[in-house]
């Protein structure tokens, strides 16, 4: 029997750990909310979670098209990036996967062959973890250039309304005659 086939026997289990891994790390009322409402428009982050971690799972057993990963790990990555997580707790879930796969498969890992498999399972979660970590800095980036221009923006006004700057509109005499 190969990995894949093994993983793919353990798959509901794997995938329900792995969701209560990422519940993990939010607050406790937080966990029973996103965990126990199934409403997508109620729970949007926990359904969302839920779903796309099932995609990259997907993903990740049957070959890792990088286009397609990208999406499903920007859906998750974004939201956990605007939530307040350090960056290593934020993309700690895509670690907590090695370790839900060796404590569902256990003895099998013994197996020389099979081991050798999921060592190249792992190197693809390691390759996972990097693409996701460029994914949340782009987040984080887009986040802190929306505060700097809401800054600018608010001293602008400020300035504007205190007399201090004024606006040269277009229509204004040209001055260099």
């Amino acid at each position: 029997m190969m990995l894949k086939d093994l993983i793919l026997q353990k798959k509901k289990a794997v995938l329900e750990r792995w969701f209560q891994l990422v519940l993990e790390t939010y607050p406790i009322d937080s966990v029973r909310f996103l965990k126990h409402e199934k409403n997508r428009f109620a729970n949007p982050v926990g359904n969302t979670i839920f779903q796309e971690i099932g995609n990259i799972f997907e993903e990740l057993l049957h070959g890792m098209d990088s286009a397609d990963i990208s999406i499903f790990l920007d859906r998750v990555v974004r939201i956990r990036a605007v939530q307040d997580f350090s960056p290593s707790r934020a993309l700690q879930f895509i670690f907590d996967l090695k370790n839900v796969i060796r404590e569902e498969l256990g003895d099998e890992l013994r197996n020389h062959s099979i081991l050798t498999e999921y060592l190249k399972f792992e190197s693809r979660i390691d390759k996972l973890a990097m693409l996701s970590f460029d994914i949340y800095m782009k987040c984080r980036e887009q986040i802190y250039e929306s505060r700097v221009n809401e800054v600018k923006n608010k001293v602008s006004g400020l300035l504007k309304r205190s007399d201090l700057i004024y606006e040269i509109s277009e229509e204004a005499p040209d001055l260099q005659r």
